[in-house]
């Protein structure tokens, strides 16, 4: 009896550290990715691609508590989140704290959904790979919406 009372003990502590740890990781995660990338070595940035006439310059939030709010591209890759360190910082209850990330190759924006819990949706499409975007294009991540605009 006295073992099972033990047992017992042991998956309790274990269930109730394994929330204090997903609850400090939610909470502190960007700050330890912040500390990390101001650490590493810095290295010369590559040339930006060339702006061709009719690409988007900016992202503009339609919907959500942050409506109205117009993020220039040029420092692409765009962070999404709610994160300190995001440079679209939503305050948005189902958006993560590092949620998404737009980026552009040589010839094309994409969006990527960096593993959310509720998910990246372009138009109605729940995305699971980085996916191509263009002008007009929707993104939506809980409740606020926001597309590229030259």
């Amino acid at each position: 009896m006295m073992l099972i009372r033990f047992g017992y003990l042991a998956v309790l502590w274990i269930f109730v550290l394994s929330a204090v740890s997903v609850i400090r990781s939610d909470m502190f995660g960007a700050r330890a990715a912040r500390e990390k990338a101001q650490k590493a070595p810095k290295r010369p940035k590559d040339k930006a691609p060339k702006v061709r006439r009719g690409d988007p310059t900016k992202v503009v939030l339609l919907e959500g508590a942050n409506r109205g709010e117009e993020v220039s591209l040029d420092q692409a890759p765009i962070l999404i989140g709610r994160g300190t360190d995001a440079a679209i910082r939503l305050d948005d209850d189902y958006a993560s704290t590092r949620h998404a990330r737009i980026a552009r190759t040589d010839t094309q924006w994409y969006v990527e959904d960096l593993g959310s819990t509720n998910g990246t949706y372009v138009g109605s499409t729940r995305i699971t790979q980085p996916t191509s975007i263009s002008l007009g294009t929707q993104i939506r991540i809980g409740k606020t919406i926001m597309e590229l605009r030259k």
